[in-house]
């Protein structure tokens, strides 16, 4: 069957080569893998869950086992024009790799494309687990959230400035009626200026006998309105200053209020935190030791029961104190399998037991471990929080000191202005004086044309400063204006990320649920389970508390109907299932994973074992479905089910 996911990436190389060294219980082996399925065909013990162990080392994977009788154990695999290593080496009873695998990242893997019969995913729908926790788990919801409130704070931030926009449009017609009202009073103050000075002219007065005292007169008229102007423009800025000292006291106040509500936090409450900090840590760090170590002995001991001596080091296969071989005893009681730590015969009921226990265990720590995580991050967030407010509150107080400072600074201007507009005030009446001691009764006239040309001089000169004030801010404010197309298009690029942002959850858990749905009801046409008439998946909301909250979170609920033979319906639970159908249920949901999160471009890779309780012809089926879907896919078969799969696909029988 063709790969449909192959005709989308044409550059995908069509072999890989494996080389495993001292994985599982493999000593030294190198195979080829066609593009498409290679089948893996053979009995039991014949190392095929050891080579899926390999590819999977040399894909990432941390999910794999040395050889019992080995310290160290290697994996590469040619792909291209490029050859992926990895290293496994015991220390201190555990197992530590190293190397330049396949996957930066495994995790996504390990759960959608690696399927060995512990499987998360395939595991998580038979014991009827959270199955939407668990197709929500690559997706980093938190950083999504942080995004949405980032986002939320720039739109805001944005909608303040097109307020303030909004607002400054509105002056502009009172600006535009008040410069039009100024620029009216300075045409009539050019009237009536340009009126007073030819009248002066028109004057007539005996200039060569008062030319000395008329020159004088002039000077201090001059004089007289250069210190009127400058006493206006020090009215201005100790007017200006002012309303700078009372937008300075607003924004103290604001300031003191912000200062007020934030907290320091005591330096006795970050020290238990942090000590509580450190005590988590060192608890999540002995419990993933014991994680660890439990999860190797769980593997070790299935892939004991699945093949038997050949993991087992050469001194402990030959047996002692017994005639013949472990072989030949084995073939007389095939219920019993040696023991790996001490080399007796155990029943195999008895390992089964053990390892049922050490998940329990597994499991139980593991739950630990999250309760641990969630605490931790608990403390963390509420150290961050009292560090982000004593911050903050640090640089309240800088602000608020600094407003004092400026306060001071320009009351200290208005006094020093307030003192140069009492010598001007004294200056001007002194000159005033003068000027009307220079005065004679026959110049009165002319003197009063020459105050009058001064005083309207002066008032044009006020006028057009104003003016120019007026239109300047005009212009500050329709330069603001050509902002506003910029910040609109910014908003709504920010608006369209937000939905995205908001409904990308919903679309995953949405599609998610919809694949499943989708090739459960593909697949059961196909595999043809007699009376199983729909599995599915009901995605529902549920309020579940978080700390003090209520939130509301979705639910994915798996669905099962049966028809009995006289045709009645009837619901049930994934429990009443055959093995067969819970395995290919677990598969199914895998594979929604797998395609969802869009796993084939991380990995080309997809790996089965441990199908036995599938029937061989409905194998075939679900090989041929899968492959429509995956670049590589490899499973591992025993030789009467292997023997029912087409003869066209790859096919690796000695290991």
């Amino acid at each position: 069957m063709k790969n449909e996911l192959t005709e989308k990436n044409q550059e995908l190389p069509e072999r890989a080569t494996l080389s495993v060294d001292n994985i599982g219980g493999i000593n030294e082996t190198e195979v080829t893998f066609q593009e498409g399925v290679t089948v893996l065909a053979g009995r039991n013990a014949t190392n095929r869950t050891s080579l899926l162990q390999g590819l999977m080392a040399a894909l990432g994977s941390d999910r794999v086992s040395l050889k019992a009788d080995a310290d160290k154990g290697h994996a590469s695999l040619e792909f291209g024009d490029e050859t992926y290593h990895r290293t496994l080496e015991r220390r201190n009873g555990t197992i530590v790799t190293d190397g330049d695998p396949y996957l930066e990242n495994h995790k996504l893997a390990d759960l959608f494309a690696f399927l060995p019969e512990t499987n998360e995913a395939r595991q998580a729908v038979a014991r009827d687990d959270d199955l939407q926790e668990l197709i929500m788990r690559p997706v980093d919801t938190e950083e999504i959230q942080a995004e949405i409130q980032r986002l939320e704070q720039r739109k805001q931030e944005i909608d303040e400035q097109l307020e303030e926009l909004d607002e400054l449009e509105t002056q502009l017609p009172d600006l535009e009626a008040k410069r039009k009202r100024v620029t009216d009073e300075i045409e009539s103050l050019e009237e009536e200026l340009e009126t007073a000075r030819d009248e002066l002219e028109e004057t007539n007065v005996d200039v060569e006998e008062h030319r000395e005292e008329q020159s004088e007169l002039e000077e201090r008229l001059v004089e007289l309105r250069r210190m009127r102007s400058e006493l206006e423009r020090v009215r201005d800025r100790i007017e200006t200053e002012r309303e700078s000292i009372d937008a300075l006291k607003d924004e103290r106040e604001e300031v003191q209020e912000q200062l007020e509500e934030l907290s320091t936090g005591k330096d006795e409450d970050i020290g238990r935190i942090e000590s509580e900090i450190e005590t988590l840590q060192d608890e999540k760090a002995e419990l993933s030791g014991e994680i660890s170590q439990l999860q190797s002995t769980i593997q070790f001991n299935r892939q004991l029961l699945e093949e038997g001596e050949s993991i087992l080091p050469e001194n402990e296969q030959s047996g002692t104190g017994s005639d013949g071989s472990i072989t030949d005893r084995l073939a007389v009681d095939e219920e019993t399998v040696t023991c790996w730590t001490c080399g007796s015969s155990v029943v195999r009921e008895e390992i089964e037991t053990t390892v049922e226990q050490l998940q329990d265990v597994h499991q139980e720590r593991l739950e630990k471990r999250s309760e641990i995580s969630s605490e931790l991050e608990e403390r963390r967030e509420t150290l961050s929080e009292i560090n982000e407010n004593r911050t903050e509150y640090r640089q309240t107080q800088q602000r608020l000191d600094s407003i004092d400072d400026e306060i001071d600074r320009r009351r200290n201007r208005i006094e020093d202005l307030t003192a140069d507009r009492e010598d001007l005030t004294g200056e001007i009446d002194d000159l005033e004086a003068e000027i009307d001691d220079l005065e004679t009764a026959d110049q009165n006239d002319v003197l009063d044309q020459h105050k009058e040309v001064n005083r309207l001089e002066f008032e044009l000169e006020r006028k057009e400063r104003e003016r120019d004030e007026i239109e300047d801010e005009i212009a500050s404010i329709e330069q603001r204006l050509d902002e506003r197309g910029g910040l609109e298009s910014r908003r709504e690029k920010i608006t369209d990320e937000l939905t995205d942002l908001r409904t990308r959850i919903d679309q995953i858990e949405a599609t998610a649920v919809e694949s499943f749905n989708e090739h459960m009801e593909n697949l059961l046409e196909i595999l043809g389970y007699d009376n199983l008439d729909r599995i599915w998946i009901d995605r529902t909301t549920r309020e579940v508390r978080e700390g003090r909250r209520k939130v509301t979170k979705s639910s994915f609920d798996l669905k099962i109907v049966w028809s009995t033979d006289s045709g009645v319906a009837y619901e049930d639970t994934i429990t009443h299932l055959s093995e067969s159908e819970r395995e290919v249920t677990g598969l199914v949901f895998a594979l929604a994973g797998y395609l969802v999160h869009d796993v084939y471009e991380t990995v080309s890779f997809m790996l089965l074992d441990s199908l036995e309780a599938i029937d061989s012809e409905r194998i075939v089926n679900l090989l041929d479905y899968f492959e429509t879907h995956v670049p590589y896919l490899v499973v591992a078969l025993l030789e009467e089910d292997a023997q029912a799969v087409e003869t066209e696909h790859a096919r690796i029988t000695e290991i």
